[in-house]
This record gives structure tokens, sequence and C-alpha cells, in this order.
């Protein structure tokens, strides 16, 4: 779960305490270092979910109704407490002062500075989808429209962005970003296309559209650069989509785990970083 600094800094005026996985072993829900905050009657982040998050939860809030300020807890995953991980986690739980709560806020600020951006080139219906998708993932999104008055309703942890000239968006954009083209004119589409692709250090560069239409592309960009294989880089169709369902939720959720493949965030050592480029892009 990607938490906004808005809402732990909300979050943070009033008591809570901070529940930290300081160990693991075996097989567990969340990696060390996972954490969450804990109120009276609320919590941001995750440890886990499950009946290991419930003991937690159930534990801080013992904590704040008593003035305890710190436990550490040993959960064995197993028959004990309803779960079958069968590994075992370390907890540290603090109440959260002024000094801790500064900690936590500057621990959060250097995560989301490791963030990579994924830039959306185009606020339209499957653009503000994908955003919206994005931003519940722990990447830095940036939504570029030419028009105004397209960003409504989209996450405050989302940044939006007017430019005449979307492509010049690319050219300034930090070493280790994603692109995904979507725009409401497919002249626009290849301009920004062509801007990306130029870069050495995109992790994705991705277009919506069909064969054909990568076909035209890639004819255009042979003429503008003089290279056969730049537009090789470029994925299109983009979503590894399946069947005929173009509703802008679904193509924005297939989009979104296509994207965590390729730029290897945050599923390192899982399934999908076992995968492929080349797998994801012929869908097996």
């Amino acid at each position: 779960m990607s938490v906004s600094i808005a809402a732990l800094e909300g979050f943070l005026r009033r008591n809570a305490v901070l529940v930290e996985i300081t160990g693991t072993k075996g097989s567990t829900p969340r990696e060390r270092g996972a954490w969450m905050v804990v109120s009276e009657n609320e919590m941001l982040g995750t440890i886990g979910g499950g009946q290991l998050e419930f003991i937690a939860m159930d534990t801080a809030r013992q904590m704040l109704r008593g003035g305890e300020k710190m436990r550490v807890l040993d959960v064995p995953l197993g028959p004990d407490i309803g779960q079958c991980c069968g590994g075992r986690v370390a907890l540290a739980l603090s109440f959260l002062d002024g000094q801790k709560s500064k900690e936590l806020l500057a621990r959060h600020d250097a995560e989301m500075a490791s963030w990579l951006p994924v830039y959306v080139m185009g606020a339209g219906h499957v653009g503000r989808a994908l955003a919206q998708a994005l931003a519940l993932l722990p990447v830095k999104v940036v939504i570029v429209d030419s028009r105004a008055g397209v960003f409504e309703g989209l996450p405050g942890n989302v940044e939006t962005r007017v430019s005449v000239l979307p492509e010049a968006e690319v050219r300034k954009a930090p070493p280790g970003s994603s692109f995904v083209i979507l725009t409401h004119d497919h002249a626009e589409d290849f301009l920004i296309a062509r801007e990306a692709l130029l870069r050495e250090d995109a992790l994705y560069v991705g277009m919506i559209g069909s064969k054909t239409k990568r076909a035209t592309f890639a004819t255009w960009l042979r003429g503008e650069t003089g290279s056969a294989t730049l537009a090789e880089k470029l994925i299109c169709p983009i979503g590894n989509h399946i069947g005929d369902d173009k509703r802008p939720e679904v193509i924005a959720a297939l989009v979104a785990a296509e994207i965590l493949v390729h730029t290897g965030q945050p599923l390192e050592g899982g399934f999908m970083d076992r995968c492929t480029t080349k797998q994801v892009a012929e869908g097996n």
C-alpha cells in the first residue's frame, strides 16, 4: 500500500502507535521494514493483513489506552493464530511522540524519493484510470496533458502538468522514468513516443493502440530517425491485453502490472520478477 505524505501527516496529528516488522523467518506476508500506524479508531499502512495485523492493531490500542510507550512481539504464523504461512514475524510497537513522528516522516520522504517516476502522457479516460491505479503503488505518478481542466478527481499524490509541448516533459524527465502514451491525438502520441525512445534510460515506453498503429509508427519513426530498430523498444499494444474488454479501469489495471514488471518495482524476488520482458510482451 502506498501512503501519501499528506495522509501520514494528517494521521500523526492524533495519538498513534507505530508498528514495524523488525525481523522475519520463513514465509511471511510482508518484509522486514514494513510498517503501519494505528490510532484508537483508524490505521494507515499495512504489515500484511490477516490475523497478524489484527493482533498488532489490538496490542497498539491496548498501549494507547494504558499509556505504554513500547512493546515487542514475536508472532508465529501458525495454527494458533489461524494462519498457515509457517513463518515468524518480530514486531516493534512504539508510541509516536513528536520526535518519533518526525523520524517517521523523514523515513517516508526517503522512501518516496527512491520511487521511480511514471509519466502518464494523456488525461483521457484511460489516462485518469491509470493514474488512479498507479497512485496506490510505490511509484511517483506524473500525468501530463496539453489541455487544461482534464485532471478532476485524481488522487492528491498524483502530480498534474499542463503542457502545450508534452514531448518536452519527456526530455526533462529524470533518469529511470517510464512513459505511458495515450493522448487524444495520434500525431502527438508519435512525437512523445519518439522522444521517449530516443532516451537510453527509459525503463518502459508504452503507447496505447493496435498492431496497425504500431506498424504505422515504426515506419514513421524510421523516416524520422533513420533507425530500423528503435521502435522495437516500444510496447504497443499495452497491458498484455486479453480478450475484448476495453473498459478504462481494466486497461489501467493491466498496464499498471506491466509497468511493475518492466521496472522491477516492487516485485523483487516474486513471481512477476521472474517473468522476462519477452514473456510479458508475448503474453506467456
